[in-house]
């Protein structure tokens, strides 16, 4: 069917790939006819009804850009029930047949509770913590998994040089998902996360045995979720009486050129929302399972759980003597 008039909007924090998926989204709906409205600063401009009319040149260079062209931002007016009633009649007034909304678990929450007002919307996973059900990989993991990567890799050569311990932490607030697959392909010898509480003593021991049998550098990366890196360096300086140092990785690991996994990704997720809207089969999350599209609708996601894998947490283990 042609003729519908879809809204696509980018929130909560920004992920590189999502202008990958913007692109895609804009593209493929133009293919089939749909008129393409693009709201600016996520669900804040949505409120004010701040939105432009997109066309295929309005997205043309931007799928090696990070960041979002729509920009985006939180929005805490829509979490209450005047926000919330506003942004449904600014959708209708607008004849918003269709609403894509491309984020991470916040957004995901908005996009289903705006769907149980009777607008059709489709939910694209973006965001670097890998955290969002029903999906293997989210759009932005992998480039920040390769900015992370690629710093620690850096900073390795600064802890040979100097016989240090180095704590870098890891974005991902309330999981590990980032910081396992970082260790994993950093070579760190420990990592810290939530889902695992650590042994202090236990690190400690392992920290001075590393040193005297004459392990030149130690990484641990430590997610931010497991409280203050810094007071967590001090005190492993404090126990062992060794030269520890400490990096937060900050935002770098939100930025930069989205690698061609995240690209194709991206573009194949925003391929699929549109034939969902094309269909009228909406009230989905669409993600990936085993190089696949999966399709998790709204009512199921409450009842899942994103399970970290300890197995991997065991194999850092054993690779780390």
């Amino acid at each position: 069917m042609s003729n519908k008039r879809i809204g696509i909007i980018t929130a909560g924090g920004d992920a590189p790939g999502m202008n990958a998926a913007v692109r895609s989204v804009v593209r493929t709906g133009i293919y089939c006819g749909f008129e393409m409205v693009g709201f600016q600063r996520a669900f804040g401009g949505l409120l004010d009804g701040d939105y432009i009319n997109m066309t295929a040149r309005t997205v043309s260079g931007i799928i090696n850009q990070g960041g979002t062209i729509l920009r985006t931002g939180r929005c805490p007016e829509l979490k209450t029930e005047v926000g919330m009633n506003k942004a449904v009649k600014i959708l209708k007034e607008l004849k918003i047949d269709g609403l894509v909304v491309i984020g991470g678990d916040g957004s995901l929450a908005a996009g289903t509770a705006i769907s149980k007002h009777g607008i059709k919307v489709v939910n694209l996973p973006a965001t670097i913590d890998n955290d969002v059900v029903g999906t293997e990989e989210t759009i932005g993991y992998d480039t920040a998994l390769n900015t992370a990567v690629e710093a620690i890799d850096k900073i390795r050569d600064t802890a040979k040089s100097h016989e240090r311990i180095f704590v870098v932490e890891i974005m991902g607030r309330h999981h590990g998902f980032l910081t396992l697959a970082v260790g994993l392909a950093a070579g760190a010898e420990v990592i810290i996360v939530p889902e695992v509480k650590p042994d202090i003593d236990e690190l400690c021991d392992k920290f001075r045995t590393a040193s005297i049998s004459g392990k030149k550098s130690l990484i641990v990366a430590y997610a931010e979720g497991c409280g203050n890196s810094f007071e967590f360096g001090k005190q492993i300086a404090d126990k062992t009486g060794l030269d520890v140092r400490v990096s937060n990785l900050g935002y770098i690991q939100r930025g930069g050129i989205p690698t061609a996994r995240e690209r194709i990704l991206a573009s194949v997720l925003g391929a699929e929302a549109i034939r969902l809207l094309k269909e009228d089969k909406t009230n989905f999350l669409v993600g990936v399972e085993y190089g696949r599209i999966k399709l998790t609708p709204f009512e199921e996601i409450p009842k899942m759980k994103k399970e970290f894998d300890i197995e991997d947490y065991k194999l850092l283990q054993k690779l780390s003597i």
